[in-house]
């Protein structure tokens, strides 16, 4: 690792960045708040072999952990434990740390008398999602991630979410309500209209982002064999992931008579992704009813992207899409995992245009007031400057 100057802040991450996913868009918008605010930074990532191990911009610099583990848990630790030879060197000039995570929580908190304050953003906890990537996981291993997670909750001096679901979840596990901050993802508004790519179809459908089980793929294309009376509509699925993890859904359109009426797309930059996005005449999210949805929460961004395009939603029917839909008013909210019902929330936009025009200018609205990037950001930098305040009193 190349000498670091002295930062006062840290943004710590156990995701790929940057990537094609979700996570990697929440990362750039609130490191670059975190270091604004600070004046300077370092950001500690995951990186893989077409990504420099260490780099520097402008008054950032950026470290990213590249060593390959076939065991996740043995990744984690040792994710874990390079951090903490980075704070040993940084944490006499370090003011505040910021992290996604408990693996890297853990390290953060482990400093005795630590010299600066501590942020943990939640937007998703191990102990409930790891078993959707691992079914085999061993229940003691995920009691002890569950403690390194509470550990987190308790020893931080701030936590951040981006719903009140996942604050209701918190809550329930004994943080107070007071050291919680709800800040809902965002979505930046485009000043024009992308041009039309060649290879868009004339009507589609659009699904954009990952594939894990309780994004609810399966249902979406269960629900899109429905509409075989259709031959010239279109559904496209662009994947934040490589096409190995799509291989159980090819199959089931393959069974479903669904192959030449699909369209993949893998791992498309945001300028890629773009025009896919504004000339879709709906963006589904067919999320399931599981733990990871109800009791964790979320913050759907390909809703709130989708919106800000002016792009009518339907979505499951979920506690976590209510934050963000208004049935009937700027997108449609169906019973989760009913294909039946997203095909027939499809049909209705289809068959009344008026409606989806009327729908889609709602959603861009309420994206537009409630849900910019600009005012998470603001937000976040409003909670820096509480803890700031803080740090001042603490003085005197």
């Amino acid at each position: 690792m190349t000498s670091l100057r002295n930062n006062k802040a840290l943004y710590a991450a156990f995701d790929l960045y940057p990537s094609q996913k979700g996570a990697s868009t929440h990362i750039q918008q609130f490191a670059s708040t975190l270091f604004t605010h600070y004046k300077s930074g370092l950001l500690y990532v995951l990186g893989d072999d077409e990504l420099s191990a260490c780099q520097k911009e402008d008054s950032v610099d950026i470290v990213r952990f590249v060593q390959q583990h076939s065991n996740f848990i043995h990744r984690t630790r040792a994710y874990g434990k390079f951090l903490q030879n980075i704070i040993d060197q940084q944490k006499h000039s370090l003011a505040l740390c910021h992290f996604r995570d408990p693996w890297s929580g853990v390290p953060i908190l482990s400093v005795k008398n630590r010299p600066y304050k501590t942020v943990y953003e939640v937007n998703g906890l191990p102990s409930i999602e790891l078993p959707y990537a691992f079914p085999h996981i061993a229940a003691p291993t995920l009691e002890k991630i569950s403690a390194l997670e509470d550990l987190c909750l308790q020893e931080c001096d701030a936590i951040v979410v981006p719903s009140f679901t996942i604050e209701n979840n918190l809550i329930a596990r004994g943080v107070a309500q007071s050291k919680i901050t709800v800040i809902p993802n965002g979505a930046c508004i485009s000043p024009s209209v992308p041009q039309s790519d060649a290879d868009l179809p004339e009507q589609y459908i659009l699904y954009f982002g990952a594939v894990q089980p309780w994004q609810g793929v399966d249902t979406l294309l269960r629900a899109f064999s429905l509409l075989a009376d259709l031959p010239s509509l279109k559904l496209v699925i662009c994947c934040s992931v490589k096409p190995r993890h799509t291989k159980q859904y090819k199959k089931l359109a393959e069974k479903l008579g669904l192959g030449a009426r699909i369209i993949w797309k893998y791992r498309l930059s945001e300028a890629e992704l773009l025009p896919w996005k504004f000339h879709a005449l709906a963006s589904i999210a067919p999320l399931t009813e599981c733990t990871r949805n109800l009791q964790q929460g979320c913050s759907p961004l390909k809703i709130i992207e989708s919106m800000a395009v002016s792009v009518p939603v339907i979505a499951s029917d979920l506690p976590v899409t209510r934050e963000i839909v208004d049935h009937k008013v700027n997108g449609l909210l169906v019973k989760a995992e009913r294909p039946a019902e997203f095909s027939r929330a499809i049909r209705l936009l289809l068959d009344y245009p008026d409606m989806r025009k009327q729908l889609a200018t709602q959603a861009h609205a309420k994206i537009k007031n409630n849900f910019q990037w600009e005012m998470a950001c603001e937000k976040l930098s409003e909670l820096y400057q509480n803890i700031d305040m803080n740090i001042q009193k603490e003085k005197y």
